[in-house]
């Protein structure tokens, strides 16, 4: 595991920490969560645009027309 420094405004650092506490949860375990959510969603978004890359177009048209 690695560690990481990140700068954030007081208030942003301040609104995550009572985030953080509000979920029972650490501040680092809370932004591990968030960061693991942001790359599945970043995952989900690239394998879309991969197979909307490949896709037939007319195909796709003529399923969605039923």
């Amino acid at each position: 595991m690695s560690t990481q420094t990140i700068r954030l405004p007081d208030d942003t650092a301040q609104r995550l920490k009572t985030l953080a506490q509000s979920r029972g949860l650490s501040v680092n375990k809370l932004v591990e969560e968030m960061s693991a959510q942001a790359i599945a969603a970043f995952d989900v978004e690239m394998r879309f645009k991969t197979l909307a890359a490949g896709a037939d177009r007319e195909k796709a048209l003529a399923i969605s027309a039923g």
